[in-house]
């Protein structure tokens, strides 16, 4: 893992759940674990691409791997994309 990717990694974690944000508003932030979009199919992105989410959205039976990705987005009408945006957007980067 280069520097980069390791800095991005951390200010990434330091968010917190960009689904509880979404959710709930702003608050402090807890752990998280960092999900991969998956854009068209079963493949990961590069380290640009983690989204911030607390275990239960991430593995939970109502997170992304528990409702799969059309379900997740049926059930809190949000994208990943859209979450991947507002990720980037709080660490001051963009989506090349």
């Amino acid at each position: 893992m280069t520097n980069q990717e390791k800095k991005h990694k951390q200010a990434v974690a330091s968010l917190g759940c960009a689904l509880c944000h979404y959710l709930y508003g702003e608050h402090d932030p807890a752990p998280v674990e960092l999900h991969h979009l998956r854009a068209g199919g079963w493949g990961k992105g590069d380290y640009k691409t983690l989204i911030p989410l607390c275990v239960s959205h991430h593995r939970g039976n109502k997170g992304f791997h528990g409702l799969g990705s059309k379900g997740f987005v049926d059930y809190y009408d949000i994208t990943q994309q859209e979450l991947l945006e507002w990720t980037l957007n709080k660490i001051g980067q963009t989506h090349d």
